[in-house]
């Protein structure tokens, strides 16, 4: 009578599932944190890049409103290291740039431009424009309009909490700057912020 096999080395792992799964999940989490630990402690993704400083309070407020619409769906805020993108958005992104921003907002999708860059080659007044209602500049745009934005104002209360918060984070915002932001904001709309916020976009690479 043939004697039952038993299964020995590797050939017990490959047959028993739940082995199987605890073994990968353990090579993932060494893989994981081998890859993404040094980075923690790398001067170029943890030292803010010559130039970049925190968004000031406007900005800032402008951000929130970007994120808030999902301006983030149709564009990417990351220009990738090849020549028919630095032609078109200019210098690739660095880690460096990235610092102050809790999230960053790099993205992959492109139904609009890149945004990186963006900082400085309109006029406030074209963004007003163009944000109103984007046909009236680009006419086969099918971006959204955001008329409500101008007459939306903001709400100088908001703010300090935000910068606190942020400071927390690592963001080295001063006791004058956190207690001045709401003066920075008073009397000030969304559109007004956003603009703010789009045309400090990359303006520390140029």
């Amino acid at each position: 009578m043939a004697q039952a096999h038993t299964p020995t080395g590797h050939e017990k792992i490959e047959t028993s599932n739940f082995l199987m799964i605890v073994l990968i999940l353990v090579a993932v989490a060494i893989g994981g944190l081998v890859e993404i630990v040094p980075l923690f402690f790398q001067r170029s993704t943890t030292q803010a890049a010559p130039g970049v400083k925190p968004y000031g309070a406007l900005q800032l407020a402008g951000r929130d409103i970007y994120i808030r619409e999902g301006c983030y769906n149709c564009h990417s805020q990351m220009v990738r290291p090849f020549r028919a993108e630095t032609l078109r958005y200019g210098p690739y992104s660095t880690a460096g740039e990235f610092v102050y921003d809790h999230p960053f907002q790099w993205g992959s999708k492109r139904t609009g431009p890149d945004l990186q860059r963006v900082g400085g080659r309109y006029t406030d007044e074209w963004h007003r424009v163009h944000l109103n209602n984007p046909r009236d500049l680009v006419p086969e745009s099918n971006m959204p309009a955001y008329p409500w934005l101008a007459a939306t104002s903001l709400d100088p209360a908001d703010m300090a909490p935000k910068l606190t918060a942020l400071r927390r984070l690592g963001v080295p915002y001063s006791d004058a700057e956190v207690a001045g932001a709401a003066d920075v904001v008073k009397g000030k709309t969304e559109l007004d912020a956003l603009v703010a916020y789009l045309q400090v976009l990359g303006t520390a690479a140029k």
